[in-house]
């Protein structure tokens, strides 16, 4: 038996005692003496040194033991006196315990106070304090008296630093090309973050497949930290095929072939293809690595891409540039100019177009798993436009806008919420080519109506596409397990030729379920477009992930 108001105490008793077996009586009586000492331990370990512990065995097969605990009162933190010495105390970001659980007059915890010596020592480990040691570290129990006190004085010492990074690696890189992942000089403060983001970037880079980084602080000599990067070169080419199918698009295939590297300055090459029923391209690619090299880059495209829908049709031919940018707050900025020639038929507007593009983008991820986050967001906003008398056929300014953002509560409820907008100006409507037009409607815009189905209409009722986007969607799913969710979502949206109009936006809602399969989400959903004319019940199956 245990007072009903002290449920920490009864938890830590139980998980001291841990999982029960059937015993005999005999067995029980043994087992009577570790069990007094394993509950002495549990109560003291929070504090309680006043106790009183009974214990009664009942007889049988299997026998039974009954605990009757009397804490008592809990011994009180009467002095607590932490302290930080050496150059930690000079640097901001090195951090004292937090000191909830450890101010006079709270009850002693044994667990708070080994988390209090473990705060500095991981802290030490992580800045490069290897010389650090305690110089006070104690703990005074009175228990007759019912107070503790406590004197931690950690000496942080002299932080050691970075040294030179050297690399051990068989292949064609150059040696001041891999200089250019290290984003720390040598002779810069120690810090495990600097080494497990060299890791990460030299992972991701694609031109590996095994990286191993080691900083060594008993080989620093005048405290620098030599940092040794053993290297193991991946096979030069890949060729990968792909198979899929969403209610939009049906089935496609895709493939894609990529040189990993072609020279000692890591240039690489591919080739991207797609083929389904509605839309088939293919596009070559070549990239020139900038500094740094895993953020930075030139690269240059090339594409050819059919579409053709029940009231549409688009040949497209591009060729561009784009430079790949990380600025200092984060965002990802793409500077771009392509060239794009496309004949298209849209309702009854057909024509041939040349259009030379200069355009800007600013992009944004932030989640904490890459294939099946809890929590995170995505933001892209591009501009871009063209005007008559800089090779092209047609002026257009063209500004889209894409967010979606997840958050997780209690584990089990997850709320997803989607904005997609976009605004165009021109003067010739009629000779904006098909895949620069906007339109709402499917998958992944608004469920519960057909792909690309919400657009001004001619007046034979053919779609024409719009000048204007706006769709936002609403998802709540609940977990049944790790791999299996239940979703409800609304969706709204329309593309429309006039602002005025998305006053008055279509509206989707449904159900749907959800298996979290190792490449990213699977989605089936059952959603009901509420338009008379344009709405009904629809069925939509899409993967991939939701960020």
């Amino acid at each position: 038996m245990l007072e009903p108001e002290l449920p920490e105490v009864r938890a830590n008793i139980e998980a001291y005692l841990g999982e029960q077996e059937p015993r005999t009586t005999r067995e029980m009586r043994r087992y009577a003496r570790h069990a007094r000492n394993q509950v002495s331990q549990a109560l003291q370990a929070l504090g309680y040194y006043q106790y009183q512990i009974r214990i009664d065995i009942e007889e049988g097969e299997p026998a039974r033991l009954h605990l009757n605990v009397t804490p008592g009162e809990p011994v009180r933190l009467r002095h607590v006196l932490v302290e930080l010495s050496g150059e930690a105390q000079y640097q901001r970001d090195f951090t004292l315990p937090g000191q909830t659980d450890l101010k006079p007059g709270q009850p002693l915890n044994h667990a708070a106070y080994e988390a209090a010596k473990r705060h500095f020592r991981n802290q030490g480990l992580r800045y490069g304090y290897f010389s650090a040691r305690y110089q006070v570290q104690q703990l005074d129990i009175n228990p007759q008296q019912g107070w503790a006190d406590i004197h931690l004085h950690f000496d942080s010492g002299p932080r050691y630093r970075l040294g030179a990074v050297t690399f051990d690696h068989e292949g064609v890189l150059d040696e001041a090309f891999l200089q250019r992942f290290v984003t720390f000089a040598s002779g810069t403060p120690y810090s495990t973050d600097l080494i497990t983001d060299l890791s990460r970037d030299l992972r991701g880079s694609g031109y590996f497949h095994e990286v191993l980084v080691d900083a060594r602080h008993e080989f620093a000599e005048d405290l620098q930290v030599p940092v040794d990067v053993l290297l193991r070169m991946r096979p030069p080419r890949t060729l990968s095929v792909g198979v899929g199918f969403s209610t939009d698009i049906g089935p496609r295939v895709t493939t894609a072939w990529t040189q990993h590297w072609l020279n000692d300055q890591g240039h690489s090459r591919g080739v991207d293809a797609e083929v389904s029923q509605p839309r088939q391209s293919v596009g070559g690619w070549y990239q020139l690595p900038l500094t740094p090299p895993m953020t930075d880059y030139l690269r240059l495209t090339s594409a050819v891409r059919k579409e053709r829908y029940d009231e549409q049709e688009s040949q497209r031919f591009s060729a561009g540039i784009q430079w790949h940018h990380r600025l200092d707050n984060g965002w990802d900025r793409v500077l771009s100019l392509r060239g794009e020639y496309e004949e298209f038929r849209v309702g009854a507007d057909e024509d041939a177009t040349w259009l030379t593009l200069p355009g800007i983008g600013l992009g944004r991820l932030r989640s904490n798993h890459r294939v099946d986050p809890s929590r995170g967001y995505r933001v892209q906003v591009d501009l871009t436009g063209s005007r008559r008398d800089l090779l092209a056929d047609v002026d257009i300014l063209q500004l889209t806008f894409f967010s979606r953002g997840l958050m997780t509560l209690k584990d089990h409820h997850r709320f997803l919420a989607r904005v997609q907008g976009g605004a165009m100006a021109t003067d010739a409507f009629e000779q904006v080519p098909a895949s620069l037009r906007f339109f709402a409607g499917g998958d992944q815009s608004v469920r519960g109506y057909g792909y690309q189905e919400l657009a001004p209409r001619d007046e034979s009722g053919q779609l024409l596409g719009g000048r204007y986007l706006l769709a936002v969607g609403l998802e709540y799913q609940y977990a049944l397990t790790d791999r299996w969710r239940l979703a409800t979502f609304v969706d709204a949206g329309d593309a429309v030729l006039e602002p005025k109009d998305l006053k008055q936006p279509l509206l989707g809602v449904g159900v749907g379920i959800r298996w979290v399969s190792p490449v990213g989400p699977l989605r089936l959903d059952v959603a009901r477009g509420l338009d008379e004319q344009l709405g009904g019940w629809r069925l939509h199956f899409s993967m991939g992930p939701e960020l």
